[in-house]
């Protein structure tokens, strides 16, 4: 194929992409297959380690179910949700988020050393997961509110009280020893500063001060500095898990092991179901299933980001573009921690490791996204139009059985017969009015005798007899005369 034959059909392929409903679609189908593959990885490599503890082998997988269901259901209340609702309820959810992390810090368990979870009716929930959705909804309706004031001219307007609110809770989160956490937050007010326009270098010495922060929060820690150390010099004695992540991924080859049938999920790979289950997934799925995993991501970020370009509303846009920051680098930190590309932060795998609340901020913040996906150029009325059609392709499969049984009570929609069911049931089709026209003073004729009305019956029923001969047929022209005009009399 030539390049000129080649270049149209690109041009037709990426013109498709082009539709009000795109970004909706793609949203909607990315992340439903990356839940998918993160419930059948989750079932892979829990059931292990509950094997080898005496339990179930599917409690874990049930509780990542419950948690998958109870987050469409989040997920489809907030793709419904008006955008103003949200904007409502940003200083609410702020607070709650401000308290929950105080909350765990009071009264939460130590866990290996940190805390960040506490028991809510009998379910551990980590408050510093729903705080990011807290910022994120907070900052974007803060920054919006300034942009329709006109105080986005002034870096003190711009930044007060943005940075100190970002400051608050990543202060908590740390506190909480979650570097990770604390890391996304800053991506999240590095994202929205860039999206409402801060002039440049205003950008960039926040972006210092941000790195500085970073710095000094790895410096203070020990075991985060060995981490450093680890990730530079690996070896089995400082790094053990990145060794055998690395191990699982080169072993799984191009095609992988097989579902199921790793090896290095039974006690090799340290949390292998939360931070280091994209290394299972290489193992037993190979090349290809990464592969697949990274393109999911790959179009769930450009399906954001279309979002965020899209619509034109300040709040939208800056949400839009800090919930896909905040879902893709999450993302891109976990798979490149596992590879060895970066030091492990202990992040997990949105929409794909085992987590209760990692999983249902996540599908909260997917449910904001697919609500501004709405708000679209014609995507109300796009939607609006595919829903008719959608519901007779299922009232169609599920009426099948029925319409193969009487193919006569199938009839095409949009259609009225106007006839009873009596009439359907025979099948007697009705008579239309286009092809058996009547008029109204036939209509009021009918049934009435008219004189000749008889004899003009029998005349059509009994075919005219013969004439004699020399006998005129009865109604025959005079010869040189016309016929239907009486005979002009005699000339005088």
């Amino acid at each position: 194929m030539t390049t000129a034959g080649f270049r149209p059909q690109v041009a037709a392929r990426l013109a498709s992409l082009d539709r009000p409903l795109t970004s909706y679609y793609l949203i909607l189908g990315t992340s439903g297959l990356l839940l998918a593959v993160g419930l059948v990885m989750v079932l892979s490599t829990s059931s292990v380690s509950q094997l080898d503890s005496g339990g179930s082998p599917y409690s874990v997988f049930l509780k990542q179910l419950f948690g998958v269901l109870a987050g469409l259901v989040i997920m489809w209340v907030l793709a419904h949700t008006p955008p103003r609702l949200l904007r409502s309820v940003a200083y609410p959810l702020l607070l709650a988020a401000i308290a929950g992390l105080i909350l765990v810090l009071a009264f939460g368990p130590d866990i290996a050393g940190v805390r960040r979870w506490i028991a809510v009716g009998g379910i551990q929930l980590q408050p510093s997961e729903f705080a990011k959705l807290a910022f994120l909804i907070w900052g974007a309706d803060l920054l919006a509110r300034k942009e329709s004031l006109g105080q986005l001219n002034d870096w003190r307007t711009l930044l007060i009280p943005l940075l100190p609110g970002a400051a608050v809770v990543g202060l908590l989160v740390i506190l909480g020893d979650d570097l990770g956490t604390t890391f996304l937050l800053l991506v999240i007010l590095l994202a929205l500063l860039w999206v409402i326009g801060t002039p440049a270098r205003l950008f960039v010495g926040i972006l210092g001060l941000v790195l500085f922060a970073l710095v000094l929060l790895i410096k203070v820690a020990q075991y985060r500095s060995g981490r450093i150390t680890g990730f530079l010099h690996p070896t089995y004695s400082n790094n053990w898990q990145l060794v055998q992540g690395k191990y699982a991924i080169g072993s799984g080859g191009f095609f992988g092991v097989g579902l199921g049938d790793s090896q290095l999920k039974w006690g090799w790979v340290p949390n292998d179901d939360t931070d280091f289950i994209f290394a299972i997934l290489g193992e037993e799925l190979g090349l290809i299933g990464t592969g697949c995993v990274v393109l999911l991501y790959a179009g769930l970020a450009y399906a954001g980001l279309r979002v965020a370009r899209r619509v034109a509303d300040p709040f939208m846009r800056l949400a839009a573009a800090g919930a896909t920051a905040w879902i893709v680098v999450q993302a891109l930190v976990n798979v490149s921690a596992v590879i060895g590309l970066l030091p492990i932060t202990g992040v997990p795998l949105p929409l794909i490791s085992q987590g209760l609340s990692s999983v249902l901020a996540t599908m909260a913040a997917i449910g904001m996204l697919l609500c501004f996906a709405r708000a679209e150029p014609g995507a109300r009325e796009a939607l609006a139009m595919a829903a008719p059609r959608w519901r007779h392709r299922i009232v169609a499969a599920f009426g099948r059985t029925g319409a193969d049984a009487n193919p006569e009570s199938v009839r095409p929609a949009g259609r009225d017969t106007g006839q009873s069911v009596a009439t359907r049931s025979a099948g007697r089709p009705k008579r239309s009015r286009l092809t058996n026209p009547e008029t109204a003073a036939a209509k009021a004729g009918r049934g009435r005798p008219t004189p000749g009305d008889d004899r003009m019956s029998r005349s059509s029923k009994q075919p005219p007899a013969r004439p004699r001969s020399g006998q005129k047929r009865p109604g025959s022209a005079h010869p040189g005369q016309r016929q239907g005009r009486p005979p002009r009399g005699p000339q005088h």
